[in-house]
């Protein structure tokens, strides 16, 4: 019976984790739901009902989900950048900001991670910091230099003439 249990567990987490896949998150917080207690799997429980709360843009409660999953396991990339993705959308930049210097700390090889600092610290209007973490994620990956012309994130500098000349030079290059 707890193999049952087990394997139970395991196809609603697999089903959820298909229908976020589908665009489909009603059906995925259902599968959650029928879950009633995850176990060892309690993480990845808490990111897919992030994932499918953001989905439904309930951030409030994606990042009570994402909170959880955070304590659980506090160096997830997915984790951090669906916090700081819930905090931006409830109007706490600063909180996104302080998410992704974290997820920084753990993953500073990763270019998404400099990139959405240099988004949110424009949100914040910091304009040194934003070029400097923008700066340092073009020299990472370049192709973010053909997201940045359609990055509302960075509207707050879209007429920086720095901001410009940054810009410039991750097309040249």
């Amino acid at each position: 019976m707890i193999f049952n249990m087990g394997e139970r567990l395991k196809r609603r987490l697999k089903a959820a984790e298909g229908y976020l896949t589908l665009e489909m998150p009603d059906q995925a917080l259902h599968e959650l739901a029928e879950i009633s207690d995850p176990g060892d799997a309690a993480f990845r429980w808490h990111v897919l009902r992030g994932e499918a709360l953001r989905a439904k843009q309930d951030y409030h409660h994606a990042l009570e989900s994402f909170q959880t999953a955070h304590e659980l396991q506090p160096e997830d990339l997915e984790v951090l950048l669906g916090m700081a993705w819930c905090f931006k959308r409830i109007g706490q930049v600063d909180q996104s900001i302080e998410v992704m210097r974290l997820a920084y700390h753990a993953h500073p090889e990763v270019p998404v991670v400099l990139y959405n600092l240099a988004c949110y610290y424009s949100l914040a209007l910091d304009k040194e910091q934003a070029l400097s973490w923008l700066g340092r994620a073009l020299r990472m990956h370049q192709d973010f230099g053909k997201m940045i012309p359609d990055e509302s994130d960075f509207d707050p500098l879209r007429d920086d003439v720095d901001f410009q000349h940054l810009l410039e030079l991750s097309i040249k290059h």
